[in-house]
């Protein structure tokens, strides 16, 4: 028997999980819900979905697990709530706005039997699966860089930016995520910097359009981190794993945005990837058909809130690199 699950918010992304769970074995039921009564509507009708007019009435109507996709400012309360009624609970990055509020649901969630999921989508993309298994399996030896690129084609709308807590907190940390799960050990000290160069609003807002982090990881490996708003080209995202005995890579399909200018070179040779849904498409459904086993209590969270809260302590010290222009340590910015 298939489980019932809520989505709330049904913006670009909350619509985009609807799709997704419809078309997931394990699912006996969808239930939606937004602020905007009239896409709730849309969204259910184009689905199959059942339409409830608030969050509250979807966590009343038994509901055996919720997607939440809603606002950024409303992550913290609607995962309590979920918690608090006893209901599994995935909540796309990040768990709340700041790092400290992030660490306020994971007290009151600690030692809770109610498993939460983040959604940090990356983990479950084969290749950068694989990458991971290779790093487990120590066939790469002794570990030194780690390397993470995601570069937009273009930036999301100034309003949103001048909202989203900056590149840092809203771009680099699926990075910061990915490179802390594959390398296997936590960070010690990063060292950012950015710069502007297209739309003089990201420097009005307090942000930049590119930026590189370094990371120090406690095992002594490092890592870098490039980001940008502005890849023409197409949507890059790419890791590279590199160790004393062997190098792996994720990211480097023949959609790979990049023009190979190597004599002779054919690669790639497919149209470039332009949008993060259709390169990721693959490990959404695999994030959700884990959220699935989870609500079905066969595995554990894939990926905790305690989880993101150490990206978020990642983010936070970039942020305060990239502002005060050092080194920050992790111990400086956590509790």
């Amino acid at each position: 028997m298939g489980s019932r699950i809520g989505v709330i918010g049904l913006g670009r992304i909350g619509a985009f999980h609807v799709d997704t769970l419809s078309t997931l074995d394990g699912v006996d039921g969808l239930v939606v819900t937004d602020e905007r009564q009239e896409v709730t509507d849309s969204v259910a009708q184009k689905s199959g979905a059942t339409a409830v007019s608030s969050a509250a009435e979807m966590i009343a109507s038994g509901v055996d697990g919720v997607v939440v996709a809603a606002a950024t400012s409303a992550h913290a309360g609607l995962v309590l709530a979920c918690v608090d009624a006893g209901i599994p609970v995935f909540c796309e990055k990040p768990i709340a706005f700041t790092a400290a509020e992030s660490l306020a649901v994971v007290q009151r969630i600690s030692g809770c039997s109610v498993p939460v999921q983040i959604g940090y989508n990356r983990r479950f993309d084969p290749a950068f699966v694989a990458a991971k298994a290779a790093v487990v399996s120590g066939d790469l030896g002794r570990l030194h860089t780690v390397r993470s690129t995601t570069l937009d084609p273009a930036p999301p709308p100034m309003s949103y930016i001048a909202t989203s807590g900056g590149i840092f907190r809203d771009c680099s940390v699926h990075d910061f995520d990915i490179v802390r799960w594959v390398v296997g050990h936590e960070v010690v000290e990063v060292y950012a910097a950015g710069s502007n160069q297209g739309d003089p609003e990201f420097s009005a807002v307090g942000d930049v359009d590119t930026a590189t982090t370094t990371i120090t990881f406690e095992n002594g490996t490092l890592g870098v981190v490039s980001n940008t708003r502005y890849n023409g080209r197409g949507y890059d995202c790419r890791l590279e794993v590199h160790g004393s005995d062997d190098t792996v890579v994720a990211g480097w399909d023949q959609q790979v945005p990049v023009r190979n200018l190597d004599a002779g070179a054919t690669f790639p040779d497919s149209t470039p990837h332009s949008f993060f849904m259709d390169r990721f498409e693959s490990a959404y459904q695999a994030e959700l058909s884990a959220f699935l086993r989870v609500v079905a209590g066969d595995i554990p969270s894939p990926c905790t809130a305690r989880d993101a809260l150490e990206v978020a302590w990642i983010a936070e010290a970039a942020t305060m690199s990239l502002q005060q222009h050092r080194p920050v340590r992790i111990d400086e910015v956590r509790p």
